[in-house]
């Protein structure tokens, strides 16, 4: 896949079949579009491009609001999109005066005379250009007028339920990471680089690695127990994490830290990669170390009964 930070960047691409959009998490709908793209990019034997915003949009629009959290870093996003099997991909950076654009200067400007779309897809109930007038029913008025097609993706259901990234980052919010999952088609992920922490963990004969999140935006899900896969060094391995503020410790600071089952290595400043599976319980006071054991021994237990029977 190839990468573009700008429209300048841009080269001629024979037969462009074109999506747009934040793509935030890549989830099963936005996969259900790219699947489309490919399809679409066989029958006229031309070249999938996604179109994707930096920063997420909100951010710009709304620089006061800052609850929103991401469900993916852009180089995340690059990831899954690659996998996902896109040919272009273009990187657009989002400013107050690109979100001025109407969506007819963003149709002729952009779509048509800078791309050069062969065959536009769009999301359900997607909209664009500015104060988001852009509808389907926009894009198909001027489809007509300046000589491409568009098709429009109907919304994708996961148990009745729509999936959409405002949906997986609530449950996340929530700690159904397992939900979260059913509508990513594949577990969530956080990473970081692991740090030098208090080595309480070790005392107990649970040591810990804590996580630095290194972006500001990213969604770390509810504070409790979880358990997880844990990616070190493209080696994968089972392993319980804790989020919160580890209160039989007297913890005053937020953490992230995982126990990773069998596993010996210094990994002090190596990135890891955190897959979680299924929430174990909230995080809780016991009265000592004793008690905190007794019940990270029982977690252990539950994590490696559910790890077994991970679906993804």
């Amino acid at each position: 896949m190839k990468v573009y930070r700008s429209l300048k960047e841009l080269p001629l691409i024979r037969n462009a079949i074109v999506t747009q959009g934040t793509f935030d998490g890549v989830h099963l709908a936005h996969q259900a579009i790219l699947d489309r793209l490919k399809e679409l990019a066989k029958i006229h034997q031309g070249e999938t491009v996604v179109m994707t915003f930096e920063p997420h949009p909100r951010m710009v629009l709304f620089p006061e609001d800052h609850g929103l959290h991401l469900l993916q870093t852009l180089d995340e996003k690059i990831a899954s999109l690659e996998h996902a099997g896109v040919d272009h991909l273009l990187v657009l950076p989002f400013t107050k005066e690109f979100s001025r654009l109407t969506s007819l200067q963003f149709i002729r400007d952009i779509i048509v005379n800078t791309i050069q779309t062969k065959v536009l897809v769009i999301g359900y109930n997607h909209r664009f250009g500015k104060n988001r007038e852009g509808t389907f029913e926009h894009l198909k008025e001027y489809s007509s007028l300046y000589g491409f097609e568009i098709e429009e993706i109907p919304r994708q259901d996961v148990e009745a339920e729509s999936v959409s990234s405002t949906r997986i980052r609530k449950a996340l919010e929530l700690g159904e990471v397992q939900t979260a999952a059913k509508y990513l088609g594949r577990f969530y992920t956080l990473s970081g680089i692991v740090t030098e922490g208090k080595k309480f963990g070790r005392t107990i004969g649970f040591p810990t690695a804590n996580i630095a999140v290194l972006h500001p935006f990213k969604l770390v899900p509810a504070d409790g127990v979880y358990a997880v896969k844990v990616l070190v060094d493209d080696m994968l391995y089972g392993g319980m994490l804790n989020a919160g503020f580890r209160p039989t410790v007297d913890g005053t600071k937020h953490s992230v830290e995982v126990h990773i089952f069998e596993f010996s290595q210094s990994i002090y400043e190596k990135n890891i990669t955190i897959m979680y599976v299924d929430k174990i319980r909230d995080e809780k006071r016991f009265s000592g170390p004793d008690e905190l054991k007794k019940q990270l021994e029982k977690d252990k237990l539950q994590a490696t009964s559910l790890l077994a029977n991970a679906i993804y």
